[in-house]
């Protein structure tokens, strides 16, 4: 995500088995899917929360004059942003594990910060308590949304198919 969603999705094998406890009629093995999926998904969930709440963002130097003050918001920029964070699995006809950014929870003015946020420069570019005039920069990790997914994929892709594996057994 930023630039798109994050998703296990299972190929052939996830979609097979799919069907088969479609065709089997268990809604309780299919539950008890859903849960050991949501669960291996869980940590990936939880690690980018906590990596939002905890990035750096530097600003740039402020120029000569006497400018500033108390920002207009009391909002906590990277607590909003970190709580638009959400976790979805479905095991119908596209089984997945989605983690992804609710933008309908996002304020108005925060529905493009989490891509920019995780630009490949780090760079925000954003207007000085909203006068259009004036634009400040401000810097943070580049890319840290795939640095956490990339650190989260083999143990994700373990555990999934440790899950289906045992689901299978337990059909045949």
């Amino acid at each position: 995500m930023p630039g798109g969603s994050v998703q296990i999705t299972g190929t052939g094998q996830l979609l097979d088995l799919s069907r088969r406890l479609r065709a089997a009629g268990g809604p309780r093995l299919q539950q008890n899917l859903n849960r050991r999926v949501r669960r291996a998904a869980e940590p990936l969930h939880t690690d980018m929360r906590q990596t939002i709440r905890n990035l750096p963002i530097t600003a740039d130097r402020r120029g000569a004059g006497n400018r500033g003050g108390p920002s207009p918001t009391t909002r906590p920029l990277r607590a909003t942003v970190a709580e638009s964070v959400r976790l979805s699995v479905r095991t119908g006809r596209n089984p997945s594990a989605r983690i992804w950014i609710d933008r309908s929870v996002l304020p108005s003015d925060l529905k493009n910060m989490p891509w920019a946020m995780n630009s490949s420069n780090g760079r925000i570019r954003h207007p000085v308590f909203g006068n259009r005039k004036r634009w400040a920069n401000q810097w943070t990790t580049p890319l840290w949304w795939d640095k956490v997914v990339a650190r989260h994929t083999p143990r994700m892709r373990t555990e999934v198919e440790r899950v289906l594996d045992d689901v299978r057994r337990s059909l045949t």
